[in-house]
């Protein structure tokens, strides 16, 4: 296969997924785009070697012929991407000899159904299928998880869904307060009208975007057919957005096999006094400033590191509409990399944990962890570390200033 069947071939500036087939049509690799003339073209640009791994590189000598698919959407391209790695497992699909990092959607089996982001590993895992139970269904793995993120920020939009609040807990949760969750929390949906979102959700993963608009139509007809306006809009409206999905923000982003995503952690004092915890965000590489934040200790004793990153570990938890971190990195030792653990272990979470143990001068000494995540991403730990370090003094110089004048 070369570049010159590829121009032959008539490919659509359109969302799609692309197959790559080597000898008797045997697939060999699946992948999606926003646009596939371009996505494709790109494997033979003369620069493979620059922009993809050595395996991606196997797989285009050993390929014979490739073909497509369109969809309507990027979004339903990367639905689309996950279900058909899902169905064939193609060979070169699998970028690493483990794939268990990579993050599914689970939904799980309850009279109220979550609607989760978990790694695959974890999904495995006896402690978290102990926390959550049964599946009702699993869609993924997904190999980007930035691209995950984006999707499900526009679906939750669509299907407003329960992920960590508990059902009829007394008061809305944060996701209730912004139209992400139905009501499940607040006892202001009843399980009947959820499960029915949860099926529609179902569909959509599963790429029967048709068959879900003629469920939609149904149910709206149904609806107005009792004289029940509000509820035949909410149907309207979730097939307008499904003919018109908005995925603008899908549109610039490529598959990329470099996009984990480090949360990092510090504390900061003086003496115990104006302390401060922060959380640094690294993705692929890059700091993501718009998603920093900055936690005033309130419950810890003053000058207690380890007991501030629970206290800091426990708030951020509070916040299950903040993404999950591929791992999370903070400043210390076993000690604080066994703080954080506890805590993550408790909620049901694992999620790995590096500890950067620094010198008296504060340069980095010691890494302690997964060595494999080490090894493969010693390079964005460190500057996740760094990150953490310097936001976390700034903020407390801002702090201590500020009690100082108070004083």
């Amino acid at each position: 296969m070369n570049s010159q069947n590829i121009q032959k071939k008539k490919l659509p500036d359109t969302p799609g997924v692309y197959f790559f087939l080597g000898r008797n049509k045997k697939l060999l690799y699946i992948g999606r785009a926003t646009s596939l003339r371009s996505r494709v073209r790109s494997y033979f640009d003369g620069r493979l070697s620059e922009t993809r791994s050595a395996w991606i590189e196997k797989m285009v000598s050993e390929a014979k012929s490739m073909d497509f698919k369109k969809t309507d959407s990027v979004l339903e391209a990367i639905l689309l991407e996950a279900d058909l790695i899902k169905k064939f497992q193609p060979p070169y699909n699998t970028r690493e000899k483990d794939d268990k990092s990579f993050n599914c959607v689970v939904i799980t089996d309850e009279a109220f159904p979550r609607v989760l982001v978990v790694r695959k590993r974890d999904r495995e895992n006896e402690k978290w299928n102990m926390k959550y139970g049964k599946l009702k269904a699993t869609y993924g793995p997904f190999t980007s998880g930035a691209d995950l993120r984006g999707a499900l920020k526009i679906i939750r939009k669509i299907f407003p869904y329960r992920d960590r609040c508990e059902p009829s807990q007394g008061k809305p949760c944060f996701n209730r307060q912004i139209g992400l969750c139905p009501g499940v929390c607040d006892g202001t949906i009843l399980a009947k009208e959820y499960n029915r979102t949860i099926r529609q959700l179902q569909l959509f993963f599963q790429g029967k975007k048709r068959a879900l608009l003629t469920t939609l139509k149904k149910e709206m007809r149904s609806a107005i057919g009792r004289e029940a306006f509000e509820e035949a809009n909410v149907f309207k409206n979730r097939m307008q957005a499904i003919t018109h999905i908005q995925d603008v923000s899908l549109l610039k982003r490529e598959n990329n096999a470099g996009n984990e995503r480090i949360e990092s952690y510090d504390i900061a004092h003086t003496g115990g006094k104006s302390s401060v915890g922060v959380m640094t965000v690294v993705e692929g590489g890059l700091p993501q400033k718009n998603e920093y934040r900055l936690f005033n200790l309130k419950s810890t004793t003053p000058g207690d590191d380890v007991g501030g990153l629970r206290e800091v570990i426990t708030r951020r938890l509070a916040h299950p509409e903040w993404t999950v971190p591929s791992f999370m990195v903070v400043d210390g030792g076993p000690p604080q990399k066994d703080a954080i653990e506890e805590v993550l272990e408790g909620a049901g979470l694992f999620i790995p944990v590096i500890a950067v143990k620094k010198d008296e001068r504060h340069r980095p000494q010691e890494l302690f962890g997964s060595a494999e995540l080490v090894k493969k991403y010693e390079r964005s730990i460190l500057f996740a570390n760094a990150e953490a370090h310097r936001f976390a003094l700034g903020r407390h110089r801002k702090k201590r200033s500020s009690d100082f004048l108070k004083s």
